[in-house]
C-alpha cells in the first residue's frame, strides 16, 4: 500500500493536465489546485478511506465546493462510498500506481423521495398498536412488527377454537386476516375446513412468547 504522500504526484500529473496549476500543503489543505478566475479545487490525501477523510473532505467546503477525496486504494464497498461522497457533495479520486483516476466528481445532492419506502414506513407506523419497540433494540429481539401483532390477535381467537376468517376480522380488528392465515408466515394455523382455521401447537408457543402489547 503506498504512503499518503506516493499519492501526491499521480494527483498533480491529472490536475496539470486538465490546465491547472497544483501545490501541496496549502493552510492545511493537501492539494490546491488553481485555473485562472475559476474556484480553486482542493484534494484531501489518504491511503484508505475512512471517516477521518470524510471529515477532512467535509471541513474543506467552506472553502470551496470543488473538493475531492483521493485514496490509494480502490474502497471495498464502492457502492456505499460512492452513495456517501455523492450525498456530500464530495468528490472522489482513486490512486493506483502511477494512475489517478476520478471516480466521482463533486456536485449539490438533491435526493429523490422513495415515495414506496415512504408509504410503507407510514403504514407500518399506522397499524402498529401502542410501541412494543426500543428505538436500537438488538437484532437477536425479534421485533415486534404490525404483521406480527395482528397474527397474534388471530392466534388469540383461534385459542377459543376454529374460527372463520371472517368472523375473526370483524372480532379483531384484522383487516388482513385472510393473507395472514393463508400465508401462515410463522406455521401458526392451520384450515380445518373451507375459510375456517384453527391454531397449531407452534402458534400456541408464539403466544406464550410474544405478551400482548398495549394500545
Amino acid at each position: 500500500m503506498p504512503l499518503e504522500s506516493d499519492l501526491y504526484a499521480p494527483v498533480k500529473a491529472l490536475l496539470e493536465g486538465q490546465g491547472y496549476a497544483v501545490k501541496g500543503e496549502v493552510r492545511g489543505c493537501d492539494v490546491v489546485a488553481v485555473r485562472g478566475m475559476e474556484p480553486p479545487v482542493v484534494v484531501e490525501l489518504k491511503r484508505v478511506f475512512g471517516l477521518g477523510l470524510v471529515m477532512q473532505g467535509v471541513d474543506r467546503l467552506s472553502l470551496t465546493d470543488s473538493v475531492y477525496l483521493a485514496v490509494g486504494q480502490w474502497p471495498k464497498k464502492m457502492k456505499d462510498v460512492k452513495k456517501l461522497c455523492r450525498r456530500l457533495g464530495l468528490g472522489l479520486i482513486v490512486v493506483a500506481g502511477e494512475r489517478a483516476d476520478v471516480v466521482l466528481d463533486p456536485a449539490p445532492y438533491t435526493p429523490r423521495k422513495n415515495k414506496r419506502k415512504v408509504g410503507r414506513m407510514l403504514g407500518e407506523h399506522a397499524r402498529r398498536v401502542g410501541d412494543p419497540n426500543r428505538g436500537g433494540s438488538s437484532t437477536r429481539v425479534p421485533m415486534m412488527t404490525a404483521y406480527r401483532q395482528e397474527a397474534l390477535r388471530c392466534a388469540e381467537l383461534l385459542l377459543r377454537g376454529p374460527m372463520k376468517v371472517a368472523d375473526m376480522r370483524a372480532a379483531a380488528d384484522v383487516p388482513n386476516a385472510a393473507k395472514i392465515l393463508r400465508a401462515d408466515y410463522y406455521g401458526w394455523f392451520e384450515r380445518v375446513e373451507r375459510g375456517i382455521y384453527a391454531i397449531t401447537p407452534a402458534g400456541q408457543r408464539g403466544l406464550a412468547a410474544f405478551a400482548r402489547p398495549s394500545a
